[in-house]
């Protein structure tokens, strides 16, 4: 079973911040794409983006999905029925 937490430190640096997720998804044993926010946390004070929010942004520029807060609020399988839901009238029109 994975770890439930692991240690971090408050990054510095860009690099910093990329090897720290990289480390929680190896640590973590997850396979969902990982994407870090710049050092001024823009996505995060846009979106209050905990580590474990998730956020389907559609094509419009709008939040189609937003999760719940984590740990008891992320369920990447409603994510992915979420993108399942906006994605079917692509699918539709093109048969």
């Amino acid at each position: 079973m994975p770890k439930a937490s692991i240690d971090l430190y408050d990054a510095k640096t860009i690099e910093e911040r990329q090897s720290a997720a990289g480390r929680c998804s190896t640590e973590l044993n997850h396979d969902t794409p990982t994407y870090v926010d710049e050092m001024d946390d823009r996505v995060s004070k846009a979106y209050a983006g905990w580590p474990t929010r998730l956020y389907l942004i559609g094509v419009d520029g709008k939040v189609a999905y937003a999760g719940g807060l984590g740990p008891f609020g992320y369920k990447p399988e409603e994510l992915g029925e979420a993108i399942e839901k906006y994605l079917a009238p692509v699918k539709a029109a093109i048969g």
